[in-house]
């Protein structure tokens, strides 16, 4: 499915159009591969770094509590068996690590699910390219207002963009991201995908 959108400028003008890949911004969203690897991106981000002490390494308790005849009670050998309050924790969580393996294959379709869905949702907006005199915020805030933009926003940056980087990095509601760093979990996370002409994967205008 071929989708083409204005090319914007930065007051909100238009300068063109820009016909997206089909490739990545015209399949039908794969939901189930979506929902792998986007579960598997929350997993990694885990510290996994909960730990609780067993019996052997809780400390104290290397006295036997009382005799083991002869009080009517059960017998005990520590204090510090799982039954007693401060004893070793049985079965608890010690240092793990939560990743999945995903598959070179299913992150690509899963990012092209992705932008297939903010393209077909048409929250998909590509300027020209960034003009900033200096860096300034209030400069920025300005440009959102130009092109209606609201919620939260991820703009994909090429390297060279310092003074825009500078402009919006201050902003609350703007991710700011790199073509190389896009992925499934932070596009599904943003109301509005901002490219310029430079940082849209496979455009043609």
């Amino acid at each position: 499915m071929t989708t083409t959108v204005d090319l914007k400028t930065q007051d909100g003008g238009t300068a063109g159009s820009v016909t997206l890949d089909a490739e990545l911004f015209g399949i039908e969203p794969n939901l189930a591969v979506l929902h792998q690897v986007v579960t598997a991106q929350l997993a990694a981000r885990r510290s996994g770094s909960a730990n609780t002490k067993t019996r052997a390494e809780v400390r104290g308790g290397g006295a036997k509590p009382y005799r083991q005849k002869g009080t009517g009670r059960a017998r005990q050998g520590s204090i510090r068996a799982p039954q007693f309050t401060g004893g070793g924790i049985v079965h608890g969580p010690k240092p793990r690590s939560y990743r999945k393996k995903i598959n070179k294959k299913m992150n690509r379709l899963a990012l092209c699910s992705a932008l297939s869905d903010r393209a077909q949702s048409e929250r998909v907006v590509v300027v020209d390219q960034w003009q900033f005199a200096a860096p300034k915020t209030k400069d920025a805030v300005s440009v959102l207002e130009n092109l209606e933009l609201g919620g939260k926003i991820m703009m994909v940056v090429a390297p060279t963009d310092d003074t825009a980087i500078r402009s919006f990095r201050n902003l609350p509601s703007v991710q700011l991201v790199q073509a190389s760093e896009l992925n499934a979990y932070d596009i599904l996370c943003s109301d509005w995908l901002v490219f310029t002409s430079e940082t849209l994967p496979g455009a043609s205008s």
